[in-house]
């Protein structure tokens, strides 16, 4: 039967004294070293990944992966499938150096190197990197667009503004006007009457003629078309 990874860990003394064997060995040169070998690796790896599908759900992680033909991790042994490793409940509450220990174990019975591991994670960092990018610019040209038509509408209610404004403003010169014209006309309708009411004052005893303002009735209420 094939054994879990898990059951491939030694136990936590004999990790312990690996790590700590381990932990001695690493000098200044031997970090410098390692820090190379990490850039060796993300070398290996395309700047920039081809996304050749178009991804639906922009939330689903391992849509963006898969969009970005991320190939499967050596013996499914992926950066997610470590990162599981790491919190699982076999070793997650040992100490960080036996963790790393534990899990280089494992990798080892299964043939796995951890160049391979990294290139794997270094992939998916570069994925999720490039995605952002390309949300980022959706999400600015859509910003452009939409600023544009908000521009394009706003003209065109501001040309309506004007318009109706100018038509509020012609409709109350014309009443300004009519007013003018009516209080002008009274004067001379009453000069009229005057006239009128001295000529017929002379054959009677009560003028008839009226001479001051006429009160105008009040409009008929308007009619409700629903009733």
């Amino acid at each position: 039967m094939t054994k879990k990874w898990y059951n491939y860990i030694v136990s936590i003394d004999e990790q312990t004294a690996a790590a700590q064997r381990d932990s001695a060995a690493v000098s200044s040169g031997d970090q410098k070293s390692a820090a190379t070998s990490v850039a060796e690796i993300a070398a290996t790896v395309a700047a920039e990944p081809t996304f050749t599908t178009p991804v639906s759900d922009p939330t689903s992680f391992e849509e963006i992966y898969k969009a970005a033909e991320i190939p499967p991790a050596s013996k499914g042994y992926s950066i997610l499938k470590v990162s599981q490793m790491l919190e699982s409940e076999h070793i997650r509450n040992l100490p960080s150096d036996v963790k790393k220990s534990s899990v280089l174990v494992a990798l080892d019975a299964a043939g796995v190197e951890i160049k391979d591991v990294i290139q794997d994670a270094v992939r998916r960092d570069r994925a999720l990197d490039t995605y952002e990018r390309v949300q980022q610019r959706a999400l600015e040209e859509l910003d452009s667009r939409k600023a544009k038509e908000n521009s394009e509408i706003q003209a065109q209610i501001d040309k309506y503004v004007t318009e109706q404004r100018a038509k509020i403003q012609s409709n109350n010169d014309a009443v300004s006007r009519e007013k003018e014209r009516f209080t002008g006309w009274r004067l001379k309708k009453q000069q009229e009457e005057k006239k009128i009411a001295e000529a017929v004052g002379y054959f009677v005893t009560e003028n008839p003629i009226t001479t001051g303002d006429v009160n105008v009735p009040p409009s008929p209420p308007k009619s409700n078309p629903r009733s």
